[in-house]
Formats: C-alpha cells, sequence, structure tokens
C-alpha cells in the first residue's frame, strides 16, 4: 500500500460531520494521530499525505503565531521538505492568501545576508545593527511587515478553520476512537518488513544523534516521571527572572512545559506557576548518557 491509500484518521466525535467537534479540535487530533504515528515508527510514506500536510501547517502556524517566521525558521528541521508539505496543504484548504503569503516571506528571508538573517531571527537589534533613525535594515524590517501581514490576513483567512474543513472532506476519513486508533496503527506496524531495523535505528539515534536539548528534556521527563508527547517550539525570547534566554516548550501527558538552562543545571517549568518540576546537574546528565550507550 502506497501513502496515497493510506487513509486520514480522527479521534474526535463528530470528526465525518455534524457539530461536536470544534475546528481546533479537529486540526488537535490530526496532530496527535500523526504524532502517534511517527512515534510507533511508521514514516511518512506510511502516512497520508494528506495528513500530513495538516499536521505541518498547524506546525507553521503555531510556529508564526508564537514568533513569527523566524520562529518557523528556527524550528524547521528540514525546510525544503516543510515548505513543501506547507505550501501544498495551505493550496488543498482553500488558503490562496497564505500560500501567496507564505511564498513571499520565504522568499525575503532566503533574499537576507548572514548579517540580516541573524537580526531577524534574534528578534531584537543593538544599536550598531540599526542607521541613525533607529530603523533595522529595510530587508529585515520588509520581513517585520510580512509578520504583521500574517496575522491580519487570520482575520480573513483563518486557517484553522479552513484546515478543519479539509480534514473532514477527506475521502475516506476513518473516525476510530482512542483503542481503535491503537489497533489500527499496530497493524500497520506489524506489517513492516524492516520493523526490528527501524526499532533498532531509533534507539540508537535517541541515544547517540539527539540534540542536546531532547536529551534534556526527555531526562527531565523521566525524573519527574512524566511522558514526553511532543517538543512544540524554541523560544528565543522566553523571559525567566528578568532576562531573556532561550526555553523549551513540550507537552506532557501531563500537561505543558517549559526546559530552561543555567550553567550547570537545566530546569523543568510549569509555565503558568513557574514552579520547577524537576532539575538536572549536566555532569549528571552525561553519566547517564555515557552508561545508556554502553548498555546498548
Amino acid at each position: 500500500m502506497t501513502s496515497s491509500e493510506y487513509p486520514v484518521v480522527l479521534t474526535v466525535e463528530g470528526a465525518a460531520g455534524g457539530s461536536s467537534a470544534s475546528d481546533a479540535e479537529i486540526v488537535d487530533s490530526n496532530v496527535a494521530v500523526v504524532n502517534s504515528m511517527y512515534q510507533e515508527l511508521l514514516g511518512p510514506e506510511e502516512i497520508a499525505p494528506n495528513a500530513l500536510r495538516s499536521y505541518f501547517v498547524d506546525f507553521y502556524l503555531t510556529q508564526s503565531l508564537g514568533g513569527g517566521f523566524a520562529q518557523y525558521v528556527f524550528t524547521a528541521p528540514d525546510r525544503e521538505e516543510l515548505d513543501a508539505y506547507i505550501r501544498e496543504g495551505l493550496e488543498g484548504m482553500g488558503a490562496a492568501g497564505h500560500v501567496d503569503l507564505f511564498d513571499r516571506t520565504a522568499e525575503a528571508f532566503d533574499a537576507l545576508s548572514e548579517e540580516e538573517a541573524d537580526i531577524y531571527l534574534d528578534g531584537e537589534a543593538d544599536a550598531s545593527e540599526v542607521d541613525e533613525a533607529g530603523e533595522l535594515p529595510e530587508r529585515v524590517q520588509a520581513l517585520e511587515d510580512l509578520d504583521a501581514e500574517f496575522e491580519s490576513l487570520l482575520e480573513t483567512e483563518d486557517i484553522v478553520a479552513l484546515n478543519a474543513a479539509w480534514l473532514r472532506g477527506q475521502e475516506g476519513l476513518l473516525v476510530l476512537n482512542d483503542d481503535e486508533l491503537t489497533a489500527h496503527i499496530a497493524k500497520r506496524v506489524a506489517a513492516l518488513p524492516d520493523l526490528e531495523e527501524r526499532r533498532a535505528e531509533a534507539e540508537e539515534e535517541a541515544l547517540g544523534n539527539a540534540p542536546e536539548f531532547e536529551v534534556i528534556i526527555r531526562e527531565l521527563c523521566d525524573i519527574a516521571g512524566y511522558g514526553l508527547q511532543k517538543i512544540t517550539m524554541g523560544d528565543p525570547n522566553y523571559n525567566h527572572n528578568g532576562e531573556t534566554v532561550l526555553a523549551w516548550r513540550f507537552s506532557t501527558d501531563h500537561g505543558d512545559f517549559l526546559m530552561i538552562e543555567d550553567d550547570d543545571e537545566a530546569f523543568m517549568l510549569n509555565p503558568e506557576t513557574r514552579e520547577i518540576v524537576a532539575a538536572v546537574e549536566f555532569e549528571e546528565l552525561d553519566a547517564d548518557v555515557d552508561e545508556d550507550l554502553v548498555e546498548a
């Protein structure tokens, strides 16, 4: 079976019609299903293409609302691949204005010099990077204006509503409850001819090739006794105790949390209360990772 033959799968009541599920619930359901499939080692070729397009359009929306196109660039693991999914998804759901804006914004960013890109991605400029009138370089300001245009466009072309309507209208849409979804994914996984190879590769990658922030987040979740579900984005401008720091946002089976790093420690914070849920020293973390690699 090719990826185009797999159905889009949702798990919310009323997804196939009726008014039980909101637009946001429909989109979130697709995101959760795709995440579950990835976690169980299904690859893009075993997931419905339109499910992936919807998934990455939502990723783009989340990042853009959180920090503009800069945040999308900052968090996208492979822009070439994701840009294609996003363009195709926006086109499929009829978001013509957003397709045009995405293309103009991507083109504008790719035309920046290295210095201009650094200014834009940093989110602010120091005195040496602005002109005598205190203004940003022209091409950086143009991107800031495009970010403002994105939020304005949402008022007339709601991506969430368009995404949800598109998902509801998918041919062969499959609506399952949680148990049925688990069985559905298990059946697909069991049919993989290279399942054991994928498991071995996933374990090796998780231990040896994961980015440092992911290793830290996983360790903090283990300490807290929570199950990591998704690392949603990096926020380079998070205010912590009056200082601007890089914070990684992630979701668990106990809710959403933040990870920030100090000189020799990393902390897992509740974003609402700022309570420290777990902490790990880097020396301790390095020892745990080395031990895991030896055992593997």
